[in-house]
Parts: C-alpha cells; sequence; structure tokens
C-alpha cells in the first residue's frame, strides 16, 4: 500500500519510468450515485437501480440523474424525465401490486442524496491523494491522477507496471470505500479518459506509448476529447467519422474548418496531448444539459426536464456553498440553433425554488418551438459561508446567442448528473 508522499509500491521506483513519458491514470466511478445507494442497502446488488433529481419517493416528477447498468438495458438513460423512465420500468413497488405488471421488469427508485455522496466520495478523494502527486478533481465521479513517480511503465512478466499500480488503486477504492471504479491508464490525459470508458463497468485498460494512435484510430470521433454532437456532425460533412479518420486528415483542412481548436482535436486524434494533471480551480458557472431523442415541442416535457435540470444545479451549488447571481437555460432547436436566455439578480443567492421558477419563465420564450435539447445554468458564482438570501423582485433581463454546443457537455462519462466538485 501507498503510504505518505513519495512512498512507492515494491518495485515501482522512479528508476524505473522512463521521464519522458508520462502516466496519467483516469478513475471514473461507475453509476456512481447508484454505487452509493447499493451501497446503503446491499439489497440493490444486481437490481435495477434509477436516482432522479428534484424527484421525490411515488412522484413521476424530476429527471434522471443516473441508472445503473441494469436499469439502462431497459432504456433509462440519464437525464431523462423520471415519467418517461417510469413508462419503461415501473417502481418495484407498483409492480408489486399490478397484476399486469412483473416485479423482475421493475426498478428501485431512490432521489438524490447529494450529502450522502458527498461522504463517500471524500474518502475516495482521499485514497486518490495519497495514491498521487498530482490530482485533478473533474466531478464527483470522475479524476485524472498523474502517477509518473509512483510507477512505471516497465513491463515485468508482460504486464507495465503502471497496470499493477492502477489496479491497487482500483482495489483500494473496492476495499475501503466498497463502490467499483474503472480506471484508464496512458501517457496523456484524453487517452486515459477513453481508456477508463472502454470496458466498463470496473474495468482496467492500459494504453501503452506508442499504442495511443492505434488505440485511437477505430474509436468514433466523438471519443476525441473536445468533439460534441455539433462537431462531430460537421466532422461528418468532411467524411471524418472515426478518430483514424480525423488523425488521417489534410491539417490544413481541419484547421481553416475549426481554427486553431481544429488543430487541437487532430493532434489529440493522433495521440498528442501534452496538458498536464493540474488541481481545477472553483468554477465560473455551474451547468447541467439534457438532450432529448427526437427534437419536442411538447411543453409539459420541456417543462419537467427543465425541472430536474433546475433542481441539479441548485443541488451542485449547495453542495459547494456557492451563490450565484445569474440564473439561464439554453435551448438548442432544430437544425442545431443555440440559444441562451439569463436573468441578472440584483444580489447573489442561493435558492432553490428561485432556479426552478426562473429556468421556467425563461423557457416560457420558446412555448411551441421544437427544442433537441435543454440546460440550466447558474453564474457569477461567489464562494463563501454566508446565509442564503431570496429575493422578491428580480433585475435586469439579457439575451444572447451561442455558436456551439460542445462546451456544456456533461463532464460524467457514464452518464449520470455530473457534480463539478469531488
Amino acid at each position: 500500500m501507498v503510504g505518505g508522499e513519495g512512498e512507492r509500491l515494491p518495485g515501482a521506483g522512479v528508476d524505473d519510468a522512463d521521464e519522458d513519458d508520462r502516466i496519467v491514470c483516469h478513475v471514473d466511478m461507475d453509476c456512481f450515485y447508484a454505487s452509493c445507494e447499493r451501497l446503503r442497502e446491499p439489497d440493490l446488488h444486481g437490481e435495477p437501480v434509477v436516482v432522479g433529481m428534484g424527484y421525490e419517493s411515488g412522484e413521476p416528477h424530476g429527471a434522471v440523474a443516473t441508472a445503473s447498468y441494469e436499469a439502462r438495458a431497459y432504456g433509462v438513460e440519464s437525464a431523462q424525465p423520471i415519467s418517461q423512465a417510469l413508462d419503461r420500468l415501473p417502481r418495484k413497488d407498483v409492480a408489486r401490486d399490478d397484476p399486469d405488471l412483473d416485479p423482475a421488469d421493475a426498478a428501485h427508485y431512490r432521489p438524490v442524496d447529494l450529502e450522502y455522496y458527498r461522504e463517500i466520495a471524500s474518502a475516495i478523494k482521499d485514497i486518490l491523494h495519497e495514491c498521487a502527486d498530482r490530482v485533478r478533481e473533474v466531478s464527483v465521479d470522475e479524476a485524472y491522477l498523474d502517477v509518473t513517480e509512483r510507477t512505471g511503465w516497465t513491463v515485468v512478466n508482460g504486464r507495465p507496471l503502471a497496470e499493477g499500480y492502477a489496479r491497487h488503486i482500483k482495489d483500494r477504492i473496492a476495499r475501503e470505500v466498497g463502490v467499483p471504479a474503472s480506471v484508464g491508464v496512458a501517457p496523456t490525459m484524453s487517452a486515459a479518459k477513453v481508456a477508463s470508458d472502454h470496458d466498463k463497468p470496473d474495468g482496467l485498460v492500459v494504453v501503452e506509448p506508442g499504442d495511443v494512435r492505434d488505440f485511437f484510430d477505430p474509436l468514433p470521433v466523438e471519443a476525441v476529447h473536445g468533439v460534441g454532437p455539433v462537431t462531430a456532425r460537421k466532422l461528418g460533412e468532411m467524411g471524418i467519422e472515426t478518430a483514424g479518420d480525423l488523425a488521417a486528415a489534410e491539417s490544413g483542412a481541419i484547421r481553416e474548418r475549426f481554427g486553431e481548436r481544429g488543430r487541437t482535436l487532430y493532434d489529440r486524434a493522433r495521440g498528442h496531448d501534452d496538458r498536464e494533471v493540474r488541481p481545477t480551480g472553483r468554477p465560473k458557472s455551474l451547468s447541467r444539459e439534457s438532450a432529448f431523442t427526437e427534437a419536442t415541442a411538447d411543453p409539459e416535457r420541456q417543462r419537467e426536464t427543465v425541472d430536474g435540470l433546475a433542481a441539479d444545479v441548485a443541488e451542485r451549488a449547495e453542495g459547494k456553498d456557492a451563490l450565484y447571481r445569474t440564473i439561464g437555460i439554453k435551448a438548442v432547436t432544430p437544425p442545431y440553433d443555440v440559444n441562451t436566455r439569463e436573468r441578472s439578480l440584483p444580489g447573489p443567492v442561493a435558492d432553490a425554488d428561485l432556479v426552478r421558477e426562473v429556468a421556467l419563465d425563461l423557457l416560457a420564450e420558446f412555448e411551441g418551438d421544437p427544442i433537441r435539447k435543454l440546460g440550466v445554468r447558474v453564474s457569477n458564482l461567489q464562494f463563501e459561508a454566508a446565509a442564503q438570501a431570496r429575493l422578491d423582485g428580480w433585475g435586469s433581463s439579457e439575451t444572447g446567442t451561442a455558436t456551439d454546443d460542445d462546451t456544456s457537455r456533461p463532464s460524467s462519462s457514464d452518464g449520470q448528473s455530473s457534480l463539478t466538485d469531488f
């Protein structure tokens, strides 16, 4: 086991590592909210579990924060309205009392318990900081670790030492905390993240130096860090469907279409990513988004989605002791027009009801419009242990229009609501 800073596993020393080859681990907790609920209620293991934001027991309101893999098999997905999830997978208690329903095809529904999840995440955080010299905490269920000084790429008995070290991290989390994690190991941050997604759940994938390009080539272009739905569509128009296609493309054409950002995406598809693992600072905003399978003009479905997103964002702000002065929404309308609307408040507040009320009020501007994706955001954040404030009036209204939807995607790759602290 790793003890104090600088201690290493036997056989894993600095002399074993090539100083030119960083070793990055991406740790991604599998269905973290559901895993936490199973930790609290062991009988939920192996059962479909749905955790809802803005959801209260027995009610059809709110949105899915995360769904276990068993629930996903029924088509239940992150950010889906709870009412839609219930259509596909009813509650266990309802199924037991309805002769037309099979309890085997039902799920356990639980409301988000942010405080409890933060307790579990704190225990995981302690392990990660003991196991690495530098940690970048991305979300409640995700972090990058630079372990270059703790292990090496030297191959022993057919496996790199870095693989054994990553397994050590996984085993500590499972043994000491009791929740599963998938870990990707690679010389770059982007490759490590993709590797952690590659064999979920409870996976361990290692991409050794020199193999990154081959690892990326067959993957869909969306796997390249920074490529969101809009960019993927534009790349598709250029005949680029995979990371290998992007890597083999004419760099000048990519840069001409996407500017300097295009060069970054091109480099990452070719296995180049010089970003270092650095701790994150405090965010400037907190947001959550949900995409519909097909554009919908159904006002009830739109309102229900915004309701759930607003509840989640407010919980995120509460979890960070953050006050906010601006509340906004994002509405993506066909084909891919991104519209943002914001309302500034007279002073900083922390009020979940206010976030919901303002978000729904801003949504009313799009009444009757088909919408592909919705998002809720709070910004102009202040971090302080201040008394919560409630306002009776509003400040001025502001509007704005964005041009792409790649920058605000949920950070969680495991299909769940993403909190921006660990």
